[in-house]
C-alpha cells in the first residue's frame, strides 16, 4: 500500500544519475527493439537541466555500448520565441551540444521549432510540425521534465487538453526559473514554442524526470491530488503508460515519504515518531507538549499510542529531540566528558574546522552567524572558497575598480600605463559586447579578483587571518558561462590535498541541491567524493572529521530534518547582515541570482526568522533567528 495514494507510476532513485540511467535504458530499449524490427524509434525530447544527466548517459552508451541512433527520429518539445539558433540559451544549441553533435543520429531527423520563424508563419509552421509527428508515426517516446508551477513543455497552467504546437506566453514564474540561462530576466523571452498537451498525450509512451526539493510540492501535487489544468502535469493521469523517475528530493513530498503512516503499517523508528508528530503539532497550530490522545487519532497517527503509550511520553520525547538540537556551541560544548544531548561532540575543543562555501558569500549568508560563533569560541576556523564565482559580478563593477586602480596609482605618483590600457581596453570589450556574450579570460580574472578581495574582506570581519582562507578555483566552474562542466579529477585532487593539509575535526559544506545553477550540487559532491577516498586510503583523522550540511540562499531544512540548530540574537542577526553587505558586487542587482529576485541578507534573514518562529511554535524558545544544519555520515 506504500503507493497507494499515487496516481502515477513512480520509481524512485537514489539520486539524479541514477534516475537518468534508468531513463536512458528505457530509451535503448526501444531504439534497439526498433532496430530489430526494421523500424525507426520515434523519440520526444526535453530541454533544461534536468534532462542533462540523461543524455550524457546515452552518449556513453553510444560512445562504450555501441547503441546507435541511426534509426531514430526525434521531435523536441518547444523552443524560446524569438530567439537565433546559435545563442547560447536556444534549445537548438542545447540540444546540438548535449546530444546530438556527440552521437550517430542523422542530423535531417532531429526536428525542433524554430525561434526565427516569422510570426505571422508561426501558425503554419506549428500546424506543418505536428503533420511531421503523424507522418513519422507518431512519438514513441516521449521525456519530459516539469516547472515548478506544474508546466510541461511550454504548457503553462491554464492550458487547453486539446492544445497543439502553438505559439504561448510565458508565466512569470517560469521565466524567473530559467532566468539563470541569462544575465538577468529582462533577457529571458516572453514567448515561447511548444508543442500542445494534446500532442503531448498522443505519445505512446511518457517518462518524465524530476530531481531536487524544488520540484517535490508540485511532483506530489501532479501524483497525487485531482487532475486540474492549473497543474498541466496533472493531466499525466489520464495517459495509459506514464512513468515519473524521481530522486528522493523530489519524490520527499509524497505521502509514502511524507507521512508513511497513512499509506499501511510503519516501522515507528525515532526519526518516524519525530517527523509525525511535529507534523500534526504544526497542522493543528498547537505546542508538542499540548498535543492529546485525540489529536493522534485524529491525524492517522493513532498506531503510535499502540506502540508506544500515552501521548503525553510520546510529546515529552519529541520535545527533547528538538531541544537538543539546540545548542550555542557549534564545535561542541568544552568539557572533559561528552554532553551526550548535544549535537556535537565536546572534544576535541578547540576543533580545525573547514567550511566550504561554492561561491565566495555562501559562508556568510548560509551560515555566518555560526561562523562568527566558531571563531569566537576559539576554533581554527578556515573557509574554503570552491569557485571563484566570476559570472555574478556585473560589467559595471569592473570598470569601477579599474577607475580605482588608476586612480589609486596616479594619486600616488606611481606608473599606470598599464592599468590606463587596461581600463581602456575593458571598456571597449563591454561596449560592444552583446548581450548573452561570455566575457574573456582577462575580464572574468579580473570578476574573480572582485569577489576574492570581498570573501577576504568577510573573513577579516569576523575575525580570521588572511592564511585560513584558501581560494581553490575549482576547474569544473571556470566555463565563463552559466552551464559548468561536471566534477573533474581536478576537483577532486585539489579538494582532497586542501582536507589533508588542515586535518579537521568538522567540516561544514553546502547541502543545498535547489541551487537553480547546479554550482552547489557539483560542490557538494567534490566533498562527498574528496571524503570518500580519503577515508578508503585510511587516513586516520577522517574517521574523526563530522560533516555538518548547510542549506545555501534557496531553500531551508525541514524541521523534522534539523539536527542543529544554532540561535541568534538580534544583535547577532545584525552583525551577520553586516557582513553580508561586504559583497558589494552581490548587492542590490545580482545577475543569475534564480527566481528570488530579494536580495541574499533577505532571503537569509528571513529564513533564518523563520526557522526560529517554527521552533517557537512548536513550545521551544523563541529566539530572533536560528541557521539550521543536518549532519552527513560517511
Amino acid at each position: 500500500m506504500v503507493d497507494s495514494f499515487e496516481k502515477i507510476p513512480c520509481r524512485i532513485f537514489s539520486d539524479y544519475k541514477e534516475g537518468s540511467k534508468f531513463a536512458a535504458e528505457e530509451i535503448a530499449q526501444l531504439i534497439k527493439q526498433k532496430q530489430a524490427e526494421g523500424k525507426k524509434a520515434v523519440l520526444g525530447l526535453a530541454t533544461g537541466s534536468t534532462p542533462k544527466t540523461l543524455y550524457a548517459e546515452l552518449i556513453r552508451m553510444h560512445k562504450e555500448e555501441g547503441l546507435s541512433f541511426k534509426n531514430v527520429i526525434t521531435f523536441n518539445l518547444d523552443e524560446y520565441y524569438p530567439i537565433d539558433k546559435n545563442a547560447i540559451q536556444s534549445y537548438h544549441r542545447f540540444m546540438k551540444v548535449n546530444l546530438f553533435d556527440k552521437i550517430d543520429i542523422d542530423q535531417n531527423n532531429c526536428h525542433i521549432p524554430s525561434g526565427e520563424w516569422k510570426k505571422t508563419e508561426v501558425k503554419t509552421h506549428a500546424a506543418r510540425y505536428e503533420q511531421m509527428i503523424d507522418e513519422a508515426g507518431g512519438i514513441d517516446l516521449q521525456v519530459l521534465g516539469i516547472g515548478i508551477n506544474g508546466h510541461i513543455g511550454f504548457n503553462e497552467p491554464g492550458s487547453s487538453i486539446y492544445s497543439k504546437t502553438r505559439l504561448v506566453t510565458l508565466e512569470n514564474s517560469t521565466r524567473l526559473a530559467n532566468s539563470y540561462e541569462f544575465a538577468n530576466i529582462a533577457q529571458v523571452p516572453r514567448l515561447a514554442i511548444t508543442a500542445g498537451i494534446s500532442t503531448i498525450m498522443k505519445a505512446k509512451k511518457i517518462v518524465l524526470l524530476a530531481w531536487g526539493q524544488m520540484k517535490a510540492p508540485v511532483v506530489k501535487a501532479s501524483i497525487e491530488d485531482n487532475i486540474t489544468e492549473s497543474i498541466p502535469a496533472s493531466v499525466l493521469q489520464n495517459h495509459d503508460d506514464c512513468i515519473f523517475i524521481l530522486d528522493e528530493s523530489a519524490a520527499s513530498e509524497l505521502t509514502r515519504f511524507k507521512s508513511p503512516w497513512l499509506t499501511g503499517e510503519s516501522e515507528w523508528t525515532p526519526k518516524m515518531i519525530r517527523r509525525a508528530v511535529i507534523n500534526t503539532a504544526l497542522k493543528l497550530n498547537k505546542p508538542v507538549l499540548s498535543l492529546t490522545n485525540s489529536d493522534y487519532m485524529d491525524n492517522g497517527i493513532g498506531d503510535l499510542l499502540v506502540e508506544h503509550g500515552d501521548s503525553y511520553d510520546i510529546n515529552l520525547k519529541v520535545y527533547y529531540m528538538l531541544r537538543d538540537s539546540i545548542t550555542g556551541w557549534p564545535g561542541g560544548k568544552p568539557s572533559p566528558v561528552q554532553i551526550s544531548s548535544q549535537p556535537e561532540r565536546s572534544m576535541p575543543f578547540p576543533k580545525r574546522v573547514i567550511i566550504f562555501s561554492p561561491h565566495p558569500d555562501d559562508d556568510i549568508i548560509s551560515m555566518g552567524g555560526t561562523f562568527q560563533r566558531l571563531h569566537d569560541q576559539g576554533h581554527e576556523v578556515h573557509v574554503a572558497y570552491q569557485t571563484s564565482g566570476n559570472i555574478a559580478v556585473t560589467d559595471e563593477f569592473v570598470t569601477r575598480f579599474l577607475d580605482f586602480a588608476v586612480g589609486f596609482e596616479e594619486m600616488f605618483g606611481l606608473d599606470s600605463t598599464k592599468s590606463h590600457q587596461i581600463s581602456d581596453e575593458a571598456r571597449s570589450y563591454f561596449a560592444q559586447k552583446k548581450s548573452r556574450q561570455s566575457d574573456t579570460a582577462e575580464i572574468r580574472s579580473i570578476k574573480g579578483l572582485i569577489r576574492r578581495c570581498e570573501a577576504k574582506a568577510t573573513c577579516r570581519y569576523v575575525g580570521l587571518t588572511d592564511d585560513r582562507a584558501h581560494f581553490q578555483n575549482l576547474p569544473f566552474y571556470e566555463t565563463g558561462t552559466i552551464e559548468k562542466k561536471p566534477m573533474g579529477e581536478e576537483d577532486v585532487k585539489l579538494t582532497m590535498a586542501l582536507l589533508r593539509e588542515i586535518k579537521p575535526q568538522q567540516v561544514y559544506c553546502a547541502g543545498d541541491l535547489a541551487d537553480p545553477h547546479g554550482t552547489h550540487k557539483v560542490c557538494l559532491e567534490i566533498v562527498f567524493e574528496s571524503l570518500k577516498r580519503i577515508k578508503a586510503e585510511g587516513d586516520e583523522w577522517v574517521k574523526d572529521c563530522w560533516v555538518w550540511l548547510y542549506k545555501g540562499a534557496w531553500q531551508e531544512w525541514d524541521i523534522t530534518e534539523i539536527e542543529m540548530a544554532i540561535p541568534m540574537s538580534p544583535e547577532q542577526v545584525l552583525k551577520k547582515r553586516f557582513g553580508i553587505f561586504i559583497h558589494q558586487s552581490q548587492k542590490d542587482s545580482v545577475p543569475f541570482q534564480g527566481t528570488d529576485s530579494r536580495e541574499f541578507w533577505q532571503r537569509a534573514e528571513e529564513r533564518n526568522a523563520n526557522t526560529a518562529e517554527l521552533y517557537a511554535k512548536l513550545g521551544l524558545t523563541q529566539y530572533a533567528a536560528m541557521e539550521a544544519f543536518v549532519r552527513w555520515h560517511y
